[in-house]
């Protein structure tokens, strides 16, 4: 795609500061999966039972349960997240950082396409796509430096795109592969500029290519595997084991700017290369028990955000390569453990809930520009569903689900270091509510 706008030289200026201090739309660290939680049974139980939620969301979470129920979905949802994310400094006139809400509108399918094959073996497709602002905003993205703070886990994520497939293997043994699509965009700029600003021979050109990235799962139901003629020890129990490779949309931006009698062909050259929204690779273990009518489990992550600290040190805004090796930033790897249950009230309802600690990644507390801040938190979800299983005018059911899902900041000091060096001590906490409903229609 090519684009040639009339602007000037200082227009061009604010664009690449912008980059750097822009707090309209700040980028964020997480993601939806991984941050609250994709479908409302993930934000209610806190992510505990996401490994064994047979939704389209398990593209996410763990692609090969999408073979636990053998029909197809429709699912349509949204999700509002109304964040307060604090920082009390004695020099500052308030102490809010952050109360931008996130507001994200989700689509999903899922299917059987074995019907296309002469074989009489099952294999589901499925896939689910999340826009931010209701489906209002699909690229929006920002990075910056700070001398005031920042956080780092939360932000915009205007685009969350999944799509994978499952099958099963042996007596209740089922394997799944996904792949999370991110865009890396990359923009063109050359302009001829007087030093009054008045631009001639513009030029913008911008592209955006997917970036595919790997999740892989599988899932054993011990008693359809031990014992699949009769029941035994092993009957209700389920494990699953899932494998995230990291991910991150990126942006750069080249520019090439000539000014007549004063920069003279081949002009001044700005190069900006940044990342948004990285995932962490992630390794997750999880385990179920389904009596009847209930069903609890939890299960446990390794998240690597280590790997972070290379990325930031090949970027051009939060260069930490121009940074002394005892300031720069430091990420270390961690473990989240989640816990959840669910119980069937009555034919048509089913209530759950889930509680999980997030330990903080972020290892260093003075972060000299940058000015990161997060922080451990516990998650508390509850959550309702209601299936009616029969309508005038659908076959099949249809199920409506809400999450309720609450972020404890717990508090943590950081040292805050503005751009002439000087230092100030803060505390950062915060609380946020997060609100997700959705509509499934089977078939």
């Amino acid at each position: 795609m090519a684009l040639t706008p009339r602007f000037s030289l200082r227009s061009l200026s604010l664009v690449v500061a912008a980059s750097g201090y822009s707090v309209l739309s700040l980028a964020s660290m997480g993601n939806l999966g991984t941050t609250y939680g994709v479908m409302p049974i993930d934000v209610a139980t806190a992510q505990s039972l996401s490994m064994f939620n047979s939704q389209v969301s398990a593209t996410y979470y763990n692609p090969a349960y999408l073979t636990a129920d053998e029909r197809g979905e429709l699912t349509t949802g949204l999700l509002h997240a109304e964040q307060e994310l604090r920082s009390s400094r004695s020099d500052a006139n308030g102490d809010i950082v952050s109360n931008s809400p996130s507001q994200h509108v989700l689509i999903g399918m899922k299917t059987n396409v074995g019907s296309l094959t002469r074989f009489d073996h099952p294999i589901y497709l499925g896939f689910i796509a999340g826009v931010e602002k209701y489906g209002k905003e699909m690229l929006a993205f920002s990075s910056e430096t700070s001398e005031t703070g920042q956080y780092l886990q939360y932000g915009k994520e205007p685009l969350f795109l999944n799509i994978g497939g499952a099958t099963p293997l042996w007596r209740g043994i089922s394997a799944g592969f996904s792949v999370r699509i991110t865009l890396e965009a990359a923009a063109q700029l050359d302009a001829v500029s007087t030093l009054g600003g008045e631009t001639s021979r513009e030029r913008l050109a911008v592209n955006a290519e997917p970036s595919l990235k790997s999740i892989l799962g599988t899932t054993v139901k011990w008693g359809e595997t031990l014992c699949p003629d009769e029941a035994c020890l092993f009957s209700g129990w389920e494990s699953a084991l899932a494998y995230r490779t990291k991910s991150a949309a990126s942006t750069s931006v080249n520019s090439n700017v000539i000014v007549t009698q004063t920069i003279p062909d081949p002009g001044l050259s700005l190069k900006v290369a940044t990342i948004d929204s990285f995932q962490p690779e992630t390794i997750a273990f999880g385990t179920q028990y389904k009596g009847d009518g209930w069903r609890v489990g939890g299960s446990i992550e390794q998240q690597n955000w280590s790997e972070l600290e290379d990325e930031f040190a090949q970027e051009s805004i939060r260069d930490q390569q121009s940074v002394s090796s005892a300031n720069r930033i430091g990420f270390k790897d961690i473990l989240i453990p989640r816990l959840g249950g669910e119980y069937q009230l009555s034919e048509h309802f089913a209530f759950r809930g889930g509680l999980a600690y997030e330990e903080s990644p972020l290892e260093t507390t003075r972060n000299p520009e940058l000015n990161y801040l997060d922080t451990d938190k516990i998650v508390v979800g509850l959550g309702l569903s209601a299936t009616y299983r029969k309508t005038r005018l659908l076959a099949y059911p249809v199920r409506m689900d809400i999450g309720y899902q609450y972020q404890q900041l717990q508090d943590r000091d950081f040292t805050i270091v503005d751009f002439d060096g000087n230092e100030q001590q803060a505390t950062a906490d915060g609380d946020i509510h997060v609100i997700s409903g959705s509509i499934t229609l089977k078939f």
